[in-house]
């Protein structure tokens, strides 16, 4: 494999920084609090519908939090792995049309090692 790399890095000398980036680029690890509209929202529905755009989208091992926030109201935390050459905003877009949802955060993002 690496000799591949290499022969293609060669070949292609002109734009060698673009290939390599694009090679190595991985895996980044995400937490977005997504705020319900009221305290009364179901969350189990919020949980779900985000799940499947999440993964729709190529975010992998997506699982969720609750934290209260204030009166009963509570924050989903959605932790993923997201690929690092794909944008966020077309993500955090989907997810603020969904029915019930007031808000989307993007609470901390990082490179995954491992």
């Amino acid at each position: 494999m690496r000799k591949n790399v290499i022969h293609r890095i060669i070949q292609n000398r002109n734009n060698y920084k673009p290939f390599i980036l694009d090679y190595f680029m991985g895996i980044a690890a995400v937490k977005i609090k997504i705020m319900p509209v009221s305290p009364d929202a179901d969350l189990e529905n919020i949980k779900s519908t985000a799940k499947s755009i999440i993964e729709k989208d190529g975010g992998k091992n997506c699982s969720f939090e609750e934290e209260p926030i204030a009166f009963g109201l509570k924050a989903l935390i959605a932790m993923f792995a997201w690929p690092e050459e794909k944008e966020l905003e077309e993500l955090e877009n989907k997810l603020k049309e969904v029915e019930e949802v007031n808000s989307i955060q993007v609470a901390d993002i990082r490179r995954a090692f491992g």
